[in-house]
């Protein structure tokens, strides 16, 4: 497979129709791809807490039209990053959306780990609560989102569910991209799995991003990792590796504890 992480800055300067149609430019550019990611609520910047409810807009709003016209248009299976949502019941939500090479909507995940401890996206958003899957024709998605790679329960559940490819836009912090980086790899080893960590560079409400966007294999090695500017991160990688990798280290089959059924499974 060969995948595009989307690496960009999230300019406060720059409009979000801006932006937008920026990213649009950028996906189609991709054409040739399997697989392309964008990072977590590149609309708004994941520290603009101030600017979630202005810039929420609801699942099929304008973001969701954009990306699933650039998707078909590239002919790509899209993860497009994650947006505000607002959800019709009222509350917000972190929603990552990923479209098919047709620009169906193939899946949406709310982040269940909400950031801030007790304020920011921890008391503004609401948390989600199912594990969501993507099949392709190559391999089976697992959805997470920045927060939520601090949290193994997570992705164990979601190769439980048939997940051999983790990923993961984010938003994450420079003061603690040591961190982004130990985790990505710490995912990949303990489920044997490929990460596809997409990140962001810039500054976002005064909060430097670390970028640094990284793919791991599910040995741990790094196959591909971006600077810390703006960059298309660009990777083939051999979905087989997956499956070869737990039949000649089968550690998986040697766990004990937490075998409960995963919960909403897609």
């Amino acid at each position: 497979m060969r995948a595009s992480l989307l690496q960009i800055a999230v300019d406060e300067g720059e409009s979000v129709d801006s932006r937008r149609a920026r990213m649009v430019s950028l996906v189609r550019e991709q054409a040739g791809a399997d697989l392309v990611v964008l990072p977590e609520l590149w609309t708004t910047g994941a520290f603009a807490y101030e600017r979630f409810a202005e810039e929420a807009e609801p699942l099929e709003g304008p973001t969701y039209e954009a990306m699933a016209k650039a998707a078909s248009d590239a002919g790509v299976w899209l993860h497009a990053g994650s947006i505000p949502e607002r959800a019709p019941e009222g509350p917000l939500y972190n929603t990552s959306l990923v479209f098919s090479p047709s620009g169906e909507l193939a899946a949406a995940y709310r982040k269940i780990h909400r950031f801030g401890f007790d304020k920011g996206e921890a008391v503004l958003m609401g948390a989600g609560s199912e594990l969501v899957t993507v099949r392709l024709p190559e391999t089976t998605l697992g959805l997470a989102t920045c927060y939520d790679l601090r949290f193994p329960e997570l992705f164990r559940g979601l190769v439980d569910a048939g997940a051999e490819t983790l990923v993961l836009p984010a938003g994450w912090p420079e003061r603690r991209r040591s961190h982004w980086t130990l985790l990505a790899q710490a995912r990949a080893v303990e489920n044997q799995s490929f990460v596809l960590a997409c990140g962001t560079a810039g500054t976002h409400a005064g909060v430097p991003q670390a970028g640094h966007s990284i793919v791991v294999d599910p040995w741990g090695e790094v196959l591909a990792e971006a600077g810390a500017g703006e960059e298309i991160l660009t990777v083939e990688f051999d979905p087989a590796k997956v499956a070869v990798t737990r039949e000649q280290f089968p550690a998986l089959k040697d766990r004990v504890l937490g075998l409960e059924r995963p919960r909403g499974a897609s």
